[in-house]
């Protein structure tokens, strides 16, 4: 059995221009150390992350503490948002049509392809161990939908102030055997974002 970790980022300074190099706000850096204390007494092998700044910075403490190197894939990368903003109605709209895109932007469909094709070859290479992976709310949520396909947008927006937000989930080989939210600290959206 493989487990992974899937660590979805702590809070992010939302005023950040630059979504790959935006960091984690003060509150965000708090709060993962208290990732780091629930990873405290487990046995963690390998880490994995998207290679945008908030997500290495949520667990780089715990791969310090377990004196092991992060390595990063871009297919764990954010969604590419494009022209429009976040918002409550756009969020519905993405996750009632997979295929859907704003200009400029990037589908659920299309998140989810290179996550799982990451994740496959990830598990593959990587079995009877655990794996911490850093991530991002919406490829989180595409790797849940592709294992579970009730998961839809109200389930995306039950979980979308989770930061951080941590969900175990146990596979043999590529099959998931069995999934459990594990730890989360849930915080204010800003709603203009």
């Amino acid at each position: 059995m493989t487990t992974v970790y899937f660590v979805r980022h702590s809070e992010p300074d939302h005023n950040w221009k630059d979504d790959r190099t935006r960091p984690l706000t003060e509150e965000g850096i708090k709060d993962s150390e208290k990732v780091l204390e629930f990873f405290i007494g487990k046995k963690v092998h390998s880490f994995f992350s998207s290679p945008y700044k908030r997500s290495m910075d949520t667990i780089s403490p715990i791969a310090k503490y377990f004196n092991n190197k992060i390595k990063t894939d871009e297919r764990f990368r954010e969604r590419e948002s494009g022209e429009s903003s976040n918002n409550w109605e756009m969020f519905k709209r993405r996750w009632e049509n997979f295929s859907f895109h704003e200009e400029g932007g990037e589908s659920i469909k299309s998140v989810q392809i290179r996550n799982i094709e990451a994740l496959h070859e990830i598990i593959m290479e990587n079995q009877n161990i655990t794996l911490v992976i850093g991530t991002h709310g919406t490829a989180l949520s595409s790797i849940i939908n592709y294992y579970d396909t009730d998961f839809n947008a109200t389930d995306f927006l039950r979980i979308i102030n989770f930061m951080p937000y941590v969900i175990r989930m146990d596979f043999n080989k590529k099959e998931l055997i069995k999934k459990e939210e594990v730890f989360y600290i849930e915080k204010e959206f800003p709603k203009s974002k």
